[in-house]
């Protein structure tokens, strides 16, 4: 004990802080800015040499905080440095002292973290491994999603060679690792370790290039290979006299072995492998690395239209479920597994490949198939973290107590003063006075960043589902339109301190170019908070008119469901399914599907991917 209280007295300061200030040194003095890395890289291109970088780092700055998240993490840095200077560890250790200081841009992750979330859940998991296993198959997220078929036949032909083979379907959490959240990282990892080293393993065939960089850092107990290295070649001339060309996944690009495993498969199909001009150890990233997108989606997005620019009219082949997914909007992708199983098919775009939401479904029906079809001596889904059953709890708590609620209501005979009817009649006593205090508090509360869905619930409740709709649309529109002139005209200085950051930059580039279409966008798709959207907009150069008008169609069809949701809330209380709460629930479900539907849309009319993301 005295031991462990003396290395925890004398250490915790270097747990974060010594890292990274040697993080910083070191780019200091390696770095001689000879401007190779700059050239190659957009986020260098934009933020100068990462001797300058580090140089400007101050961890009290928000703008310091904010900057590695534009990072992809793909190393071309280093591959083109010649002094074999790492930027990349620099910037992964800046994001990890953004989360430690709560001055990360968790929001905007939110869908990745959830996505996450969902691979390593109970319901999408599960390990098999039959007796005498020492080696697993572990294809990741992506590919099962996508591809569910050809991730069971990869398993297969595994088999053959390989007839004690197991499997396990779950995430390595790389995602968690790259946005800098290091104790979640490390425990769900650890978890998958544990077992895993339990269970005798020495082995892991990996079809996902993040798995194979997570596996072959943080597992070292174990021998890491992709499975593109173990599959079986079968020598064809099916595609003869076809060009195609290799995109190496960026995690990998300095795993030569694999890369050089990949261009065998994809010639033993008879076609022809021509290398592009940043291939290899100088690949580019495909625009998904480090999730850029989710923060600066317009330099995410220079990585596509570059590696779209080299690849040209050829067919690109690559082994990541990821990189084909996020490439295939630009280019003319494949993956590797597809061409080697129907080379003609898969070139002629023949091959079908999942799509979210169906992702998740694919993935479940590839648990049900393994878990029918392997005999195992263990298996089992992954268990729930300590401490992460909160949220379930508190969702059944508050079934709980709604069903509690409705009972006690019917049994005490209060239902009667819950009549609607009754309700209404108290309300139309006050005369003009009722919607006139409820319209002026919905006015004030944007400018004061009280939340607007309890009082649009209230209205509903109050004045039904026609007043209620043209009372709160009224109102939240006045509202939206109050923090717009409060913003440009009277508090334009204390606004511009507060939003900083490249979300708010890109939203007032965007404004600029697509003017009241933006608006109209971020009030179907709730990218950033609807109070701070008001402030923010009222910096941009858009005209309060068209400002005003977007607002008020945008935000028609989200208070139409939710105003005749809640004006049946009181017959639930009482017991009671009325017409109106059913139809209130298919609006609320319906506009939740709203945002998927125009970002589809606008996809299809070519939308510039900055307003999408």
């Amino acid at each position: 004990m005295d031991s462990l209280k003396a290395i925890s007295e004398s250490d915790p300061p270097a747990t974060g802080k010594r890292r990274i200030d040697e993080l910083l040194e070191e780019v200091s003095e390696n770095c001689v800015e000879c401007g190779l890395c700059v050239s190659e890289c957009s986020f260098l291109e934009a933020y100068g040499t990462p001797r300058s970088i580090a140089k400007s780092y101050d961890p009290s700055s928000s703008s310091s905080h904010s900057l590695p998240f534009e990072c992809s993490l793909c190393s071309l840095c280093t591959a083109v440095c010649p002094y074999g200077v790492k930027p990349k560890e620099l910037f992964l250790e800046m994001r990890r002292e953004a989360i430690r200081r709560g001055a990360a841009p968790e929001k905007q992750h939110r869908a990745l973290t959830g996505y996450e979330k969902a691979g390593t859940s109970r319901l999408l998991t599960w390990r098999g491994l039959p007796e005498g296993c020492d080696t697993v198959f572990f294809p990741g997220c992506a590919l099962p999603g996508t591809r569910p078929g050809t991730t069971f036949d990869t398993f297969r032909k595994l088999r053959e060679t390989i007839p004690s083979l197991g499997v396990v379907l779950d995430c390595c959490t790389k995602p968690s690792h790259d946005l800098g959240r290091e104790e979640y990282f490390s425990a769900t990892f650890g978890e998958l370790k544990g077992w895993l080293l339990d269970r005798g393993v020495k082995r892991v065939l990996v079809a996902c290039p993040n798995c194979w960089k997570v596996f072959t850092d943080y597992m070292p107990e174990v021998a890491v290979e992709t499975v593109y290295e173990a599959l079986p070649r079968e020598e064809r001339s099916v595609l003869e006299g076809v060009n195609v060309t290799i995109h190496d996944s960026c995690v990998m690009r300095f795993a030569g072995d694999a890369q050089s495993a990949v261009r065998a498969l994809a010639g033993s199909t008879g076609a022809k492998v021509v290398e592009m001009v940043h291939s290899g150890e100088k690949t580019l990233c495909c625009g998904e690395g480090g999730a850029v997108g989710y923060v600066a989606p317009k330099l995410a997005s220079t990585w596509g239209l570059k590696r779209a620019k080299e690849a040209g009219e050829l067919p690109v082949v690559t082994f990541c479920a990821g990189c084909a997914n996020h490439l295939s909007s630009r280019i003319k992708v494949c993956h590797v597994l597809d061409l080697i199983s129907g080379p003609k098919e898969t070139l002629e775009g023949k091959v079908r490949v999942g799509k979210s939401p169906f992702t998740y479904l694919n993935r479940l029906r590839l648990k049900a198939r393994f878990k029918k079809e392997v005999k195992t001596a263990h298996s089992g889904e992954r268990p729930p973290l300590p401490g992460t059953s909160g949220s379930k709890l508190k969702l059944l708590l508050g079934v709980a107590a709604l069903v509690a609620l409705v009972i006690g209501v019917r049994a005490s005979g209060l239902g009667q003063y819950l009549e609607q009817e009754r309700l209404r009649e108290l309300i139309a006593g006050f005369g003009v006075w009722a919607p006139a205090l409820y319209m002026l508090f919905y006015t004030l509360a944007p400018s004061l960043f009280l939340p607007g869905l309890p009082i649009t619930i209230v209205g509903g409740i109050l004045f039904g589902p026609v007043w209620g709709v043209i009372y709160t649309i009224t109102s939240a529109t006045a509202g939206a339109c109050l923090a717009f002139l409060v913003s440009r005209y009277l508090a334009r200085d204390w606004v511009e301190a507060r939003l900083t950051g490249p979300r708010w930059r890109k939203l007032d580039e965007e404004v600029a170019k697509n003017g009241w279409k933006v608006v109209a966008f971020t009030r179907l798709v709730p990218l950033f908070p609807f109070n701070l959207l008001n402030y923010a907009l009222g910096l941009t150069k858009i005209g309060f008119l068209p400002y005003a008008a977007a607002s008020f169609v945008c935000m028609l069809p989200a208070t139409i469901a939710y105003i005749v949701f809640s004006s049946s809330l009181l017959d639930l209380l009482r017991g009671k399914a009325s017409l109106g709460l059913i139809a209130g629930i298919a609006l609320v479900a319906a506009v939740s599907f709203l945002p998927a539907i125009v970002k589809k849309f606008l996809r299809r009319k070519g939308a510039d991917e900055t307003i999408l993301k």
